[in-house]
Order: C-alpha cells, then structure tokens, then sequence
C-alpha cells in the first residue's frame, strides 16, 4: 500500500485510526507484556483481548487475540503477528494469524473479517476513505 510504516503502524495501534477503518478501537500502550483490547466503536463493546508479545514500532506487532471469555485461558488464545516492511513509497503489510483451532467460531471469523479490514485499510490511507466492508451486515 503506498504509505510508510510509522502511518500503517499508526492505523493498527491508534484508536481514533483503528475506528475509521475497521469500525473497533484497538486500545493498549502497546509495550511487550501489556494488555490489549478490541472494542466495537459505537457501544464500546468488548469484542477481542490479548496480550502483546512483542511490539517494535514501526516494523513488527505480535498479538495473542481471543474471545473476552477466554481471556484467563491462554489455550483459547491465537496469535496474530504484523510485519510491515517499507519499499520505496510503499509498505508491504504481512498479516499472519495462527494458532487457531481447526473449525473453531474464531477461525470462521477471521476468514472473513481480515480481508475485510485489510482492504479498508489501504483503501483509507491511498485515498483518505474507508470502505464500507460491514454496512447492513453482521
């Protein structure tokens, strides 16, 4: 996506980014060991939790993610990790989630929810507009 890494960076830890896009504030201080949360905007439902496993602004972010409910059972939890890496006037994202249990809810959520995000997410920063991935939809 034509962008730099502080900007992507920026899109993936700030609430008031992560809530354009992605219609959720991803909310934290996003230090190795901490705590993270991802609300749903509008009510401020918790949707997501986790623990960041690593976090090396700008370059790579590694999440644990997992259903509020299984917040105390790090067996439920999976594992997202972003690397961004800056060529030339672009930044190539790399999302990777695993650790996921084969035919789980999460798993069936994530199919459809990644490509989503993500394609809101570049379309906001190339052309200042989010897409409208989740309008009249669950």
């Amino acid at each position: 996506m034509a962008s730099t890494r502080e900007r992507v960076w920026a899109a993936l830890t700030e609430p008031e980014f992560t809530r354009t896009y992605w219609e959720h504030e991803n909310l934290s201080d996003w230090k190795s060991g901490s705590s993270w949360e991802h609300r749903e905007s509008a009510m401020h439902e918790l949707k997501l939790v986790g623990k960041v496993i690593q976090a090396d602004a700008p370059k790579r972010l590694v999440l644990t993610w997992a259903a509020p409910s299984d917040r105390d059972n790090a067996a439920a939890h999976s594992r997202v990790t972003f690397e961004l890496e800056q060529i030339g006037s672009m930044v190539r994202l790399t999302v990777v989630h695993d650790e996921l249990e084969p035919g789980s809810k999460m798993l069936d959520g994530i199919r459809k929810g990644w490509p989503r995000v993500l394609s809101s997410l570049k379309t906001l920063l190339e052309t200042g507009k989010p897409l409208q991935t989740w309008s009249g939809e669950e």
